[in-house]
């Protein structure tokens, strides 16, 4: 690993995601959208890295990391979730595809919104999200992670869904070419993808169908 950063301190998101607030490791850089891989520097845990997005953008005094548990898996995640302030984070250079590119459609499902955080909060803090888009699927009302600063930034261009367990607010749709159809009206724009990979395949060979450049469609490859 090349970095090494003190955890300042957690809070949860979700009932299962959490926001680490970490030491930004001098000399780390990234785009918004791109990973780090990030371990925990304990004995049994240094070899198990795994690939997270920082949801923190430049001039940020800190970095942020949100990131969801999976509990069934007894894994990296689960054990980050327990992992108090003081302990001690490694960290790669950054690596990724997800880089914005111009205003678009953003599509995800569950924590592939991740990836997207910096680049929205960075576009919003610039003033330059414009009239971009986004289609957004979690299972339930639960599970919508940072949901009101997300409203706050696409207002009416924002379109939330639930696929398990929906209420008002929501609508209880998946994604798929028809909804995509009926939601976007111009296939000549950027869009970016991220969620689970049956998700991402799915999504990216409906905008293909639909005439979507795949030059033009961003997603971690």
């Amino acid at each position: 690993m090349d970095y090494s950063a003190t955890l300042l301190m957690t809070g949860f998101v979700t009932h299962d995601v959490k926001r680490y607030i970490v030491e930004w490791p001098e000399g780390l850089d990234y785009a918004p959208g791109q990973g780090v891989e990030l371990a925990i520097d304990e004995p049994d845990w240094r070899e198990e890295g795994r690939p997270f997005t920082p949801t923190a953008i430049k001039g940020d005094r800190v970095l942020e990391f949100t990131i969801k548990s999976y509990p069934d898996h007894q894994g990296m995640t689960q054990h980050l979730r327990d992992i108090k302030p003081g302990s001690r984070l490694l960290m790669s250079e950054s690596f990724g595809t997800i880089r914005y590119k111009g205003p678009g459609v953003f599509i995800a499902a569950g924590a592939g919104i991740t990836p997207f955080l910096a680049i929205l909060r960075d576009l919003a803090a610039r003033g330059e999200l414009g009239q971009s888009q986004l289609l957004f699927s979690n299972k339930t009302p639960a599970d919508v992670i940072c949901e009101r600063e997300l409203r706050h930034y696409f207002g009416t261009h924002g379109w939330f869904t639930c696929t398990q367990e929906s209420a008002p607010g929501y609508a209880d749709q998946r994604i798929d070419k028809a909804l995509l159809q009926t939601r976007i009206s111009d296939f000549g724009q950027n869009f970016y993808v991220c969620g689970p990979p049956g998700f991402t395949d799915s999504v990216n060979q409906a905008l293909s169908e639909l005439g979507a450049d795949p030059d033009a469609v961003v997603f971690e490859q």
